[in-house]
């Protein structure tokens, strides 16, 4: 199973009156490791929305917070694809502060097309996702 590192910093826009990082924070931070994974495969948002019509949402996601982070610390977020069906994978995201699990997710993706209907998962992008489990 590979796994895909992203690595970022805490800014203070990133956290509240308490210099703790806001919760809702963390899940742009996934998407951001999501995108960057996504990029790492030899695609992007934009490519696939331009080559294929195909849109990548998130369906639900279910986090668990476990240690707060704060102001300037450097965190890394360890993304791994669980499992692919025709129109939709499952991803599990965790958060590091050093050697501490912070945060954790499990999201349910699903590609569309334009009109918000769920489509199958371009070709080329499932080959590259199956050689990830």
């Amino acid at each position: 199973m590979k796994t895909f590192t992203f690595k970022l910093k805490v800014y203070y826009e990133d956290t509240d009156a308490g210099g703790v990082v806001y919760y809702a924070n963390y899940l742009k931070f996934m998407e951001r490791a999501r995108s960057d994974a996504l990029k790492n495969l030899g695609f992007t948002n934009k490519s696939l929305i331009e080559e294929n019509g195909t849109y990548i949402i998130v369906k639900s996601c279910n986090i668990n917070y476990i240690k707060p982070s704060s102001l300037e610390d450097d965190l890394e977020i360890k993304s791994n694809i669980k499992e692919i069906t025709k129109t939709s994978f499952f991803m599990s995201q965790k958060v590091f502060k050093g050697d501490d699990q912070i945060s954790e997710a499990e999201v349910h993706l699903v590609t569309i097309n334009k009109k918000g209907k769920p489509v199958k998962i371009p070709k080329m992008l499932k080959e590259e996702l199956e050689k990830l489990i």
